[in-house]
């Protein structure tokens, strides 16, 4: 199955290349994409990653799988796929809502200076709440690996050093898939590529990936 892997905030495509590989040893064909938040809006990001995924998949059945912040681009893109809806969407460490570090950081110059506009709607409630889920299947993996400290910003939550568990979860009625991970290397853990690879082969026969 063709995959898009979409990278987190502060992230390059290259961070998902330990990914694409395993993905690609298990037969299916994962595609990168890449965007800037400094330098690109969110709608800018979104119209590119619909028309990536018209010119590359086609009428084929493909999966999504955004990291972080490339999960919140997946979902501003949906409303522009019409007919194309991916059969899957995994989100690994996705903030489902306002997170604490963005409400948090948007105080500060600097980081709305490097994460644009993105970065200050992760902070807006009232914006990432109204974010549409995919149709398909979704699979939600959060990390567990962050410290737990009554002093620590979670107390003695489950968290992955960036965001808890709640947050990665919020009210999604999507399966969630806890994993001993910190949220910006979660996509190389391993229990997330193989319950991801499992997931997929429910879904269609993997082809190999022969170039």
């Amino acid at each position: 199955m063709k995959l898009i892997l979409i990278h987190g905030m502060g992230r390059t495509p290259l961070s998902m290349l330990r990914l694409r590989r395993r993905l690609r040893r298990a037969g299916h064909h994962a595609i990168l994409f890449g965007y800037s938040p400094t330098f690109e809006t969110l709608q800018g990001a979104s119209g590119r990653l619909a028309r990536l995924i018209e010119r590359r998949v086609g009428s084929a059945p493909y999966a999504l799988v955004g990291h972080s912040l490339g999960s919140v681009i997946i979902r501003a893109t949906l409303a522009r796929l019409a007919g194309q809806m991916p059969a899957a969407c995994f989100f690994l460490a996705p903030p489902m809502g306002a997170c604490k570090a963005a409400r948090f950081f948007s105080r500060f110059w600097l980081y709305k200076r490097v994460m644009g506009e993105m970065g200050r709607l992760l902070a807006s409630e009232d914006f990432m709440r109204g974010l549409p889920l995919p149709p398909g299947r979704v699979r939600i993996y959060a990390g567990t690996a962050g410290p737990r400290a009554a002093w620590f910003p979670f107390g003695m939550e489950a968290n992955d050093g960036i965001l808890s568990v709640a947050e990665a979860t919020g009210h999604c009625a999507a399966a969630t898939v806890r994993v001993p991970a910190l949220h910006t290397f979660i996509m190389n853990s391993a229990p997330v590529v193989d319950d991801m690879i499992r997931s997929l082969a429910t879904l269609a026969p993997a082809h190999t990936h022969t170039s």
